[in-house]
C-alpha cells in the first residue's frame, strides 16, 4: 500500500455546470480529484460553474449536490461547506468577473470584437478554402479608437476577447507528458458575450487562479482549453490579481461507450439517476469508476473506496480511453452486495420495497421479521438491490393478490404440470411439522421417488405456482417461510387454473 503524503497545499477543484441529469464521466472526475486530495492529505474544492442562465437549472444544482453525497465525495470547500475563497456558485460572482474583464481591458489583454457569428462564420469558411487555420483571424484586434466609437454609435454589442500573444505554449501533463501548442493554433478567444455574459474561457481559470488551486484535473476534451488558461494566467499577473505559479494540469482519459464512441449525456448508461434506480450500491459504483482509467496496482479490482485514496497516484492513469462496461460495473456491484452485511443489505433494500409497495413506510414488525427471514435466502442470487424485488414479491402480497409472470406461466405451469402440483398439494397438505427438513422430505418422497420426476419438472410448477416466477429463493426455504396456508391455498389455484 501506498503511505499517504501530507501536502496540505494540495488544492483542487470539482466543477460542474449544473445542466441536465449528473453522468458517470463527470462524476468520474470528480473522484479522481477527490483521491487526489485525499491521498496528498490536501482540499477538495466543489464549485458551481452556473453563469448560462439559458441551460443551468436549480434541480439540477441540487442533484450534482445530493450525488457527491451519495457516493461519499465530501468536500471541503463549496455549497453548504462554506470556505475563505467563496461563494462557490459562480452565478454569485457576476461582479468580480465584470470587473476583472474591464481590468483586463484597461491593461490592453482584452478588446472588444464587433464581428457578427454571420461574419466569422464566412471568414472562417474562406480559411478553410486558403489552407489557413480556421480560427479567428484577429479583425478587430487592432481597431483605432475612432473605429471601436463608430460601432458603438452603430448600436454594437461586442464580445470581449482575450489578446493571445504570439508565443508557443508547452506544459508537462500529469497524464500525458510533455504537450507543446503551436501560437498559430490559438487565435484569440472570447471572454464575454455581447450581452455581457461572461465564458468558461474566463470564469474557470479565474476561479481557478483566486481559489489557489494547485492541480487542475479535468477530461481530455479540455485539453484544447489548457494554452488559452496559461495565457490568461499570465495576464492575471499582469494586472495583480494573482502572484501563484500556474496549476498543474492533468487531463483524464475519455470514457467510451457501446460502438467505441465517447460516452455521452444522452447513453442511458450514463445516467447515475439510472444506476441508483437500479440498485447499485455507491461502493460498488465507486469502485468502478475509479477502473476508468487507473489501476490500484497488482490486478486488483475490488477495492475500497480509502483504499483508492490510500493508494492513489496520479501517475498510473492511463491517457488511453477507458471503456465503460455496464457488465462488468454490474459484477462488481454484486460483489459489494455479498460484502454487506445481512442487517445492511435489509436496510438498503427497504426503500424498493417501499416503492413497489410491498412494504409501508417504516415498515411493520412482521414486514421487518419477513425481510430478515428472507435476505439470507436472496444475498448471493443478485447483482443490483432491485433484482430482489420480483424475488421476494410473493412474500409480503396476499395469495389473491399474487402475480404470475405469464412468460413463467407459459413455460411452466402447462397441462402436463397439474400431476405434479396435485402430488405436491397433497404431500404438503400431510405434513405435520411446517419446517424445512419436513417440506423437502414430503416433496422429494412424492413427486422424485414417487412419481419418478427429474428435479427441474417436479420443483419448476411449484415455485412458479407459490412465488409467481421461476427465478425465486431456494424452493424449500421458500415455502417454510410462506406458511402453510398460503403455500396450499397457491398450489389449489395453479390448479383450478389448469382444471
Amino acid at each position: 500500500m501506498t503511505e499517504t503524503t501530507v501536502d496540505a497545499t494540495v488544492r483542487v477543484r470539482f466543477c460542474p455546470s449544473p445542466t441536465g441529469n449528473p453522468h458517470v464521466g463527470m462524476l468520474r472526475t470528480a473522484l479522481f480529484n477527490w483521491a487526489f486530495a485525499r491521498h496528498n492529505g490536501g482540499t477538495f474544492v466543489f464549485r458551481i460553474e452556473d453563469t448560462d442562465s439559458a441551460r443551468d437549472s436549480e434541480d439540477s444544482y441540487l442533484a450534482l449536490v445530493e450525488s457527491l453525497r451519495w457516493l461519499g465525495l465530501d468536500w471541503d470547500e463549496g455549497p453548504e461547506a462554506g470556505g475563505e475563497y467563496g461563494p462557490y456558485r459562480q452565478s454569485e460572482r457576476l461582479q468580480l468577473y465584470a470587473d476583472t474583464v474591464e481590468r483586463l481591458r484597461q491593461a490592453d489583454y482584452a478588446y472588444p470584437c464587433f464581428c457578427t457569428p454571420k461574419e466569422l462564420e464566412e471568414r472562417r469558411e474562406q480559411a478553410r478554402k486558403e489552407g489557413r487555420p480556421p480560427g479567428y483571424d484577429g479583425h478587430c484586434r487592432n481597431l483605432s479608437d475612432t473605429e471601436r466609437d463608430d460601432r458603438y454609435r452603430a448600436g454594437g454589442r461586442p464580445a470581449i476577447r482575450f489578446r493571445m500573444p504570439g508565443t508557443d505554449f508547452a506544459w508537462d501533463d500529469l497524464v500525458r507528458g510533455r504537450i507543446e501548442v503551436a501560437a498559430e493554433n490559438i487565435p484569440d478567444f472570447v471572454l464575454v458575450r455581447g450581452n455581457g455574459d461572461p465564458l468558461y474561457t474566463l470564469v474557470n481559470p479565474l476561479d481557478d487562479a483566486l481559489m489557489q488551486i494547485t492541480h487542475v484535473l479535468r477530461g481530455e476534451d479540455l485539453l484544447s482549453s489548457t494554452p488559452r488558461q496559461l495565457a490568461l494566467y499570465d495576464a492575471l499577473r499582469g494586472i495583480g490579481m494573482t502572484d501563484l505559479p500556474n496549476p498543474q494540469f492533468g487531463h483524464l482519459p475519455y470514457v467510451m461507450g457501446e460502438g467505441n464512441r465517447k460516452l455521452s449525456k444522452r447513453d442511458p448508461e450514463s445516467s447515475l439517476a439510472m444506476y441508483r434506480q437500479s440498485g447499485y450500491l455507491p461502493e460498488g459504483l465507486v469502485n468502478y469508476l475509479a477502473l476508468l482509467g487507473w489501476s490500484i496496482g497488482e490486478d486488483r479490482e475490488f477495492f475500497s473506496q480509502q483504499e483508492m485514496a490510500e493508494n492513489f497516484d496520479i501517475s498510473r492513469v492511463n491517457p488511453n480511453p477507458a471503456r465503460f462496461d455496464l457488465k462488468k460495473c454490474t459484477a462488481i456491484n454484486g460483489d459489494w452486495i455479498r460484502e454487506l452485511s445481512e442487517a445492511e443489505l435489509s436496510q438498503r433494500l427497504r426503500p424498493f420495497l417501499i416503492a413497489a409497495n410491498l412494504i409501508a413506510d417504516p415498515p411493520t414488525s412482521e414486514q421487518e421479521e419477513a425481510l430478515a427471514s428472507v435476505v439470507p435466502l436472496i444475498h448471493t442470487r443478485m447483482d443490483r438491490l432491485d433484482q430482489a424485488v420480483p424475488m421476494i414479491e410473493f412474500l409480503f402480497v396476499s395469495d389473491a393478490d399474487l402475480e404470475l409472470d405469464p412468460k413463467d406461466v407459459d413455460k411452466v405451469l402447462k397441462p402436463e404440470a397439474m400431476p405434479a402440483l396435485e402430488a405436491a398439494h397433497n404431500a404438503l397438505a400431510a405434513v405435520t411439522v411446517w419446517d424445512l427438513e419436513s417440506i423437502e422430505a414430503a416433496l422429494r418422497d412424492s413427486l422424485i421417488d414417487g412419481m419418478g420426476l427429474k428435479p427441474r419438472l417436479a420443483f419448476g410448477p411449484v415455485r412458479v405456482a407459490v412465488t409467481g416466477r421461476r427465478v425465486s429463493p431456494p424452493l424449500f426455504e421458500s415455502l417454510e417461510l410462506l406458511g402453510r396456508e398460503s403455500s396450499l391455498s397457491r398450489l389449489q389455484r395453479s390448479i383450478e387454473s389448469l382444471g
